[in-house]
């Protein structure tokens, strides 16, 4: 069983900068997929970021250039660094783990950005 303990949100001003983390414990597989999803308001929860073991990603079209996921393999810990955010980034950011054919999920984290 895996967990997965998310910190780093809170609130900022639109323009400002956060950083998600993200520690996995338990039985993960060293081939693995960690990353980030969001559930704004109204809407349902979709992809912000993932990241591979060996370094791939893939990033929602709203967030290139502004986001940026990392991770430390050794930690089992993904992050994600928010720059440039708006007021529509404002919802709950949740991580994930894809491990030997299953998923995941935190319990997810408040980001609220203010105009």
């Amino acid at each position: 069983q895996v967990q997965l303990v998310e910190s780093g949100g809170g609130l900022v001003q639109a323009g400002g900068s956060l950083r998600l983390s993200c520690a996995a414990s338990g039985s993960m597989g060293s081939e693995n997929v960690m990353g980030w999803y969001r559930r704004l308001p109204g809407k349902q929860r979709d992809l912000v970021a993932l990241m591979s073991t060996g370094g791939n990603t893939n990033y929602a079209d709203s967030v290139k250039g502004r986001f940026t996921i990392s991770r430390d393999n050794a930690k089992n810990t993904v992050y994600v660094q928010m720059n440039g955010l708006k007021p529509e980034d404002t919802g709950v950011y949740y991580c994930v783990a894809y491990s030997a054919g299953q998923d995941y999920w935190g319990r997810g984290t408040q980001v609220s950005v203010s105009s």
